[in-house]
């Protein structure tokens, strides 16, 4: 696995972020834009880039949501997008607070299976701690193996399995 650098995302990266929306799509999993931050809604993705950077900060955030950092994790020989993750700053809302967590991450179907996702969570980590956060918590369906993999090689710990809307769903806390 090559090394990865997490970055805002900023209009330099509109022609990669098209290619990554699209391979995302035609991929077409149950999680397939999981801490992408609306990114599939978006036609513009100047506009996406705006409201994700927008939402860096309390002041900006519309009512029901939380302050987020979304990164684009890329790769650093050819500065190619491998994945997006995003770090909620706080989990202090119900859906967040219950099943959401404090990050979710999407890695590009081409390059699953290489270890990007555990680094990717690996370095948004690192951001956890500079924020001051003590523990995160990190969620996956069940019948994502790949997930549950990634969140384990990070040091999480399983608590429960709670049932949303008919879907179950893993909880891990990552002690920071």
């Amino acid at each position: 696995m090559e090394k990865l650098n997490l970055v805002f995302p900023t209009s330099d990266h509109i022609h990669d972020l098209a290619c990554f929306r699209r391979e995302v799509a035609e991929a077409g999993d149950a999680d397939s834009f999981a801490g992408c931050s609306r990114l599939e809604d978006y036609d513009r993705l100047e506009d996406w880039i705006e409201y994700v950077n927008l939402n860096r900060f309390p002041e900006n955030v519309p009512e029901g949501h939380v302050p987020s950092n979304v990164y684009l994790a890329l790769r650093e020989t050819d500065q190619k997008i491998v994945g997006i993750i995003d770090l909620r700053h706080h989990i202090d809302h119900p859906i967040l607070g219950t099943w959401g967590g404090h990050m979710g991450y999407t890695v590009r179907p081409c390059e699953r299976g290489k270890g990007y996702a555990a680094e990717m969570l690996r370095l948004n980590l690192e951001n956890c701690r500079k924020r001051g956060l003590k523990k995160v918590m990190i969620t996956c369906s069940p019948d994502n193996p790949a997930s549950e993999k990634t969140i384990l090689a990070n040091g999480g710990v399983y608590e429960k399995t709670v049932e949303v809307d008919g879907n179950l769903i893993k909880r891990y806390w990552i002690e920071l």
